[in-house]
């Protein structure tokens, strides 16, 4: 398992899922489990969005303009990062509706599952591998 789904799964306090023993794809258990994890990197997002503002707003004004570019660049990042974790959280937020409908864990283009370890790497996963292989390919193609 990749170091980010760990750090997810840490984040969340849960360990990865053991599948039981006939256990059914998306049951209840493991739809709890992805819930919890979702949930928890939802609120990690915005926790770190609020510090980021309050960051900014507490802000030095830095006379040296050096040390005041220095800051800007910062900030510049910050927000390119946070910018990014908006459009992350309207996918967990996305996400969290299907596991409300039922529709989470099964594939976008072919409706097979997904599978539990790559959901736990990549809980956002709306492709199975074998879908998104296809996709990045179909991509790459296109930009040759």
């Amino acid at each position: 398992m990749k170091k980010s789904s760990l750090s997810l799964l840490a984040l969340a306090g849960v360990q990865p899922y053991k599948l039981k023993k006939d256990e059914e794809y998306m049951s209840d258990e493991q739809r709890v489990h992805f819930k919890k994890i979702l949930d928890a990197w939802h609120e990690q997002i915005i926790t770190d969005s609020s510090s980021t503002v309050e960051r900014m707003q507490d802000a030095d004004n830095f006379a040296d303009p050096s040390d005041r570019a220095t800051q800007e660049e910062e900030f510049s990042l910050e927000l390119r990062t946070r910018d990014r974790e908006r459009r992350l959280l309207k996918k967990i937020e996305h996400t969290l509706k299907k596991l409300d409908t039922d529709d989470f864990g099964y594939c976008d283009s072919c409706g097979e599952e997904i599978g539990l370890r790559r959901l736990e790497a990549r809980p956002t996963a709306d492709l199975c591998i074998d879908c998104k292989t296809l996709a990045e390919i179909r991509e790459k193609q296109m930009m040759a």
